[in-house]
């Protein structure tokens, strides 16, 4: 029983990064012809890193490669703080995740920057993920204790303009995800919480004013490589985070003094192997049985694919050409979404977008619609994500931003001018 609590735990962990998707089994082997339809999604440890963690991009697609840069620029590429309107700026974001499963799971994000020069910007931020109550048991189903399951990851960033239409940025994370409570299981082997020490890279172009179509517009690139750093171990075995390639642009329209259009897109792709398919022993007849062959050192033999179980330099580079389909299952591993977002007198929002994900890889494809309002100090936007498919786990996922703008806030304590007597 206690192995089965902590497995619960851990399924409702890869279920905020995978959606749900049914593998079949079969008694004999697959052939590299036939993985091009097989079910093999990329698993890794602390997958609420990826889970978008505010109002804005999540009713865009969760694009934000390449969007204008706001008070959670350090989620989606570091770099764009430098380029934020505004000296500085926090946003605090609640997400209810998986509700149709489990109801008292939440994703919490409180992120802020601030400038401290022209062309220097830094910011930090508090990921928060609680996953609810476990109970656990011994053997004859008798009450043992209580857990809520909690991960949490800290970030400090920094972002530089190099030039007037370009920056970099960086941001180093600290994560520790603690599912267990150091619960020790049956068998005697004790568990403990995981931690991780990660970097994110980030690179960002904005242009100067365009003329397209007697319009003014503004082009952005965005380049960012998230959640570089070491595996985590809840332990024995160590298991690769959510490392990450983010690539996006995008184009703002300025129609009028009054209203803005923006239209956006990203690609996604895990740096991280992909399992591979190992061959299947054989019985005293010569037939497959479902049970993994072995060389004559214990280790599995495998069939298509390539070995997981590498360093992280090493696993970032394989990760581009592993998977044991071919480059046909290679580029099912790369997740698009695509949004936009209309302003009007930079006081109301109203935005939408679509993610895709390849059915093999997880078949996480859905809607999001939102919209936003900006009121002197403060801020609210909202999201909802549209399932295409019925009876989704991610369904009527509703996410609440509150933002706070600093300029606006000390011009409205700046005391006002006296009379001219």
């Amino acid at each position: 029983m206690q192995k089965r609590i902590i497995a619960i735990v851990g399924t409702g962990v890869l279920l905020s990064s995978q959606a749900l998707a049914q593998t079949s089994t079969t008694s004999k082997a697959l052939t590299t012809q036939e993985l091009s339809g097989r079910v093999n999604t990329i698993t890794t440890a602390v997958p609420f890193l990826m889970i978008a963690p505010d109002s804005r991009q999540g009713g865009m697609g969760e694009v934000g490669a390449a969007t204008p840069a706001d008070g959670n620029s350090i989620h989606w590429n570091v770099a764009k703080m430098a380029f934020a309107e505004k000296k500085g700026g926090a946003a605090i974001s609640v997400t209810p995740w998986l509700k149709q499963l489990v109801p008292d799971i939440y994703l919490y994000y409180v992120a802020g920057y601030g400038k401290i020069s022209k062309t220097q910007t830094i910011g930090a931020s508090l990921r928060y993920f609680s996953l609810g109550n476990i109970t656990f048991t011994d053997i004859v189903g008798n009450t043992t204790g209580q857990f809520r399951p909690n991960e949490f990851a800290l970030d400090l960033a920094y972002s530089q303009k190099l030039s007037k239409t370009f920056s970099a940025g960086l941001a180093a994370r600290y994560v520790r995800s603690n599912l267990t409570g150091n619960y020790t299981l049956s068998n005697g082997q004790p568990t403990k919480p995981g931690t991780s020490v990660a970097v994110d890279v980030g690179l960002y172009y904005q242009s100067q004013k365009l003329k397209i179509n007697d319009k003014k517009a503004t082009a952005s690139l965005g380049l960012v490589f998230s959640n570089i750093g070491s595996k985590v171990s809840y332990s024995v075995k160590k298991d690769f985070i959510p490392m990450n390639m983010r690539l996006g642009g995008g184009l703002k329209f300025d129609i009028d003094e009054t209203n803005t259009f923006g239209v956006y897109g990203d690609i996604n792709k895990l740096l991280v192997p992909t399992q591979p398919v190992y061959k299947k022993a054989l019985d005293s007849l010569g037939n497959p049985t479902p049970y993994d062959a072995v060389d004559n050192d214990g280790n599995k033999i495998i069939e298509a694919g390539k070995d997981p179980n590498v360093g992280i330099a090493k696993g970032i580079f394989q990760s581009f050409g592993d998977a044991p389909g071919g480059y046909k299952e290679e580029l099912k591993e790369i997740n698009y979404s695509v949004g936009f977002e209309y302003w009007y007198a930079k006081t109301f929002a109203v935005r939408a977008g679509y993610f895709n994900e390849s059915k093999t890889k997880g078949n996480r494809k859905f809607f999001t619609a939102g919209i936003g309002l900006r009121y002197n100090v403060f801020g609210l936007d909202m999201a909802y994500l549209i399932p295409i498919t019925q009876r989704n786990p991610l369904q009527n996922t509703l996410r609440f931003t509150l933002t706070f703008d600093f300029d606006a806030f000390k011009d409205q304590n700046k005391e006002a001018p006296k009379p001219v007597e």
